[in-house]
């Protein structure tokens, strides 16, 4: 089938600095997935350079050219927005900050069957009178604190702060094995730089409860870094042990990765100051610890 050409500026409205936001946010009908394979292939060019890190910044005025035929993707409706419980733990003209639930997935995709946050948080915009914009994102089984932009100024300042380390993101977690002493993981993923930091809170037989910082904000870094060092995040299905995963299933009916954002810090864009907001660790992973200091 003969390459089509699409043509896309950069401009005040759709700017986002990464290439791989700005081509989800422009491409609503084309699966993320094929975005990112678009980008493998070199079928991307910024002002007509072949591109394949996600990560390339844009700027106003920038051209992007996509070769390929999009039209092959069904065209999809503006997503309907649906009523969703939120879990709001702050909320300013410019911010909403959620707890989010484990087992909800933010955007939707093919396999996607059940409503999506970003579903919940067009109909809860439209009531406020505001436009959505995640600026960073938790898998579908990670829980724990969501920042969401209500504007596009304050979208690209977060998306500043996310991409320049400016904003600090802790996690709780459950690995493998036991970890002696707090430490650093620095370990390249997919080609990129990526630091984790953690500090061990308890030791049980055969698990590490740990405190997690993020120092780089690499996909799937936390669950990549553990795995790389033996120690698994328990319950990951992706990269975690399968016989441990199993245990923690029958044994504290653990049905999802034991990974939680407890708390994000950074300056509020909004007003002086620094906004420092945590999620209480949910009941499916305290009942897990009960079970172990048991």
């Amino acid at each position: 089938m003969e390459n089509k050409i699409v043509e896309l500026s950069i401009n005040e409205e759709n700017s986002y600095r990464r290439l791989d936001k700005f081509l989800r946010n422009e491409l609503k009908a084309v699966p993320l997935s094929e975005i990112y394979k678009l980008l493998r292939t070199g079928c991307v060019q910024v002002n007509g350079k072949t591109v394949r890190k996600p990560y390339t910044e844009l700027y106003v005025g920038d051209k992007v050219t996509i070769k390929a035929d999009l039209a092959v993707y069904r065209q999809k409706k503006d997503l309907p927005s649906i009523p969703l419980k939120l879990d709001i733990l702050y909320e300013d003209d410019n911010l909403l900050i959620l707890n989010k639930k484990a087992g909800i997935t933010i955007h939707p995709s093919e396999k996607t069957r059940s409503t999506t946050l970003i579903q919940g948080l067009h109909f809860y915009g439209a009531k406020k009178g505001f436009k959505p914009h995640l600026v960073h994102r938790l898998d579908r089984d990670t829980s724990g604190v969501l920042v969401i932009a209500k504007n596009v100024k304050t979208a690209r300042t977060l998306s500043h702060m996310f991409r320049n380390r400016l904003v600090k993101k802790e996690y709780i977690t459950l690995v493998s094995g036991k970890i002696f002493g707090d430490g650093f993981i620095d370990k390249p993923l997919d080609g990129s730089e990526a630091l984790t930091e953690y500090k061990v809170l308890e030791n049980f037989r055969d698990t590490s409860l740990l405190r997690v910082i993020l120092h780089t904000g690499r996909t799937h870094q936390i669950r990549k870094h553990f795995a790389l060092i033996g120690n698994p995040v328990v319950g990951d299905i992706l990269y975690g042990d399968k016989k441990v995963n199993e245990l923690f299933k029958k044994k504290h009916n653990l049905r999802r990765q034991f990974l939680h954002c407890i708390r994000i810090s950074f300056t509020n864009p909004s007003e002086p100051g620094v906004i420092s907001i945590k999620a209480p660790l949910p009941d499916d992973l305290e009942r897990v610890i009960k079970g172990l200091k048991k």
